[in-house]
């Protein structure tokens, strides 16, 4: 066990007390463009995979379409795994690299791609870059952007993922319109577009520094020193005044990152945290992966919706999911943690059996359902990226690449992976009823998780990193 050695440091404070600023514009953009690129992925495989099923293009089965999903979340779970250990000892700036490097080359490669085989074999690996790079982007970000603004920037970032899904159905229909390029090779031009904007994204981070929280935990106090000062020159650059720090901050610059630690923490100490992390991440894993995931399939199958019209229903889907976070994502510091996880993730499970059952009796047209999906994940896209900013912000510092870590990959794998391989086969009975259970299992999952959330979340709310972690678990809401 390593012999804990703690230190009074201005350093976390002096960062969360930094008023927001240009810098902090190029961190979001810099790191957060990897929730872009993951909604980028899943649009343009959820709009090709009816393209995918063409004997002039892979000639996939609805079965083998649902199972290139789940490779695809498989390997972000283990990529996540792999990688947030390495965040958590090699630092946040080297992983931001490794895991982009592997996004691209895997990405790239799937333009190329014969048959199933080689194209599940290429998702699974795509996933795992896109898996790595939340543990090592969302430590980096809640460690860098202050904790006044930390639940709405957080939910912000996470939202843009439904704009890379915009994007992406917005390059579906033009690139799988036959008229512009035949079948065959425009399917194979939208997997180029994802490695084209990743290639963009690697000159973006280089300038950008190591997390000063990573550096004090490993004992680099004085390189930790550096990067801080350095930032706020930055920032006083662009003609702002800073506040000098008003207290310290204690914390432990022997890091313990061993796996008898992690465990301690997630099983022992804070067990009570561990369980709302585990049930916020399933759920809305479930609800996500296996509704967006195979909603080009339902089109096709009950509306019968052309493969290149697609991309134009899945807009205004991305279009909603997008507005959630942005206009709800405020009210997570103002109202308070707590409240907003319990009314977002219980409003989408009611919203979701509502739709299902309107679905199911065919009260609905293929635009109807489409709105109403709107609205659904309006409210889904926000208490999904509460769920991702619960699991980044309630564990310790030293540990939060792997915390993150632990959770994506519990949910992912728990309820990710199985989604859309039993939407696929629900969908494919070309039974609505059938497809009704599947809706029904997911509007379950949300309301249980909002009544959790409801007993167990924290009030972490415009409090520093370190003070949230050495907050009692059983603590009622106080400010």
């Amino acid at each position: 066990m390593t012999e804990r050695q703690y230190v009074e440091t201005d350093l976390p404070v002096r960062l969360d007390q930094l008023p927001w600023s240009r810098w902090h514009w190029r961190v979001v953009i810099a790191l957060g463009v990897t929730w872009l690129l993951d909604g980028l992925e899943v649009t343009l495989v959820g709009a090709v995979a009816t393209v995918l099923r063409e004997l002039d293009t892979l000639h996939l089965t609805e079965a083998e379409i649902g199972a290139s999903v789940s490779a695809y979340l498989a390997g972000a779970v283990l990529g996540a795994l792999f990688f947030g250990r390495l965040t958590d000892k090699l630092g946040r700036k080297t992983l931001f690299f490794v895991t982009l490097a592997v996004y691209l080359t895997a990405s790239f490669l799937t333009a190329f791609t014969t048959g199933f085989a080689s194209f599940a074999v290429l998702r699974f690996f795509t996933g795992a870059g896109i898996g790595g790079e939340y543990s090592a982007i969302n430590a980096a970000i809640d460690e860098l952007i202050p904790a006044r603004v930390r639940g709405r920037a957080d939910l912000a970032i996470n939202g843009t993922y439904w704009l890379g899904a915009a994007l992406g159905a917005l390059g579906t229909i033009v690139l799988l319109d036959p008229n512009v390029l035949p079948r065959w090779l425009g399917w194979r031009v939208c997997f180029g577009l994802g490695a084209t904007l990743g290639l963009v994204i690697l000159f973006t981070r280089r300038h950008l520094p190591e997390s000063p929280r990573w550096l004090l935990m490993h004992g680099r106090m004085e390189e930790a020193e550096r990067v801080v000062d350095g930032i706020e020159a930055r920032i006083r650059s662009e003609g702002h005044v800073l506040e000098p720090p008003d207290r310290v901050a204690t914390v432990d610059t022997r890091a313990d990152t061993s796996w008898g630690r992690i465990l301690r923490v997630l099983f022992v100490q804070h067990r009570r945290r561990a369980i709302l992390g585990l049930v916020l991440m399933v759920a809305q894993a479930f609800a996500y992966n296996g509704v967006f995931f195979t909603y080009p399939l339902v089109l096709g199958r009950f509306f019968e919706i052309p493969a290149d019209d697609i991309g134009l229903y899945l807009l205004p889907f991305a279009l909603g999911n997008l507005l959630g976070p942005f206009v709800l994502g405020p009210l997570f510091d103002r109202i308070g943690r707590r409240a907003m996880i319990a009314a977002t993730y219980s409003l989408t499970g009611v919203l979701l059996a509502v739709t299902g059952f309107a679905f199911a009796e065919g009260a609905v047209g293929s635009a109807e359902l489409t709105a109403m999906w709107c609205l659904v994940f309006f409210f889904a896209s926000a208490a999904a990226s509460s769920a991702y900013l619960t699991v980044s912000e309630l564990f310790p510092v030293e540990l939060r690449g792997m915390a993150i870590a632990v959770f994506y990959a519990a949910g992912t794998g728990a309820g990710g992976v199985l989604a859309p391989a039993l939407f696929g086969v629900l969908v494919g009975t070309g039974s609505r009823h059938e497809v009704l259970r599947g809706y029904l299992l997911g509007a379950g999952l949300m309301i249980f998780a909002g009544i959790v959330g409801a007993f167990l979340a924290l009030p972490a709310e415009r409090r520093s990193l370190e003070e949230i972690a050495a907050m009692p678990d059983a603590l009622r809401d106080r400010r």
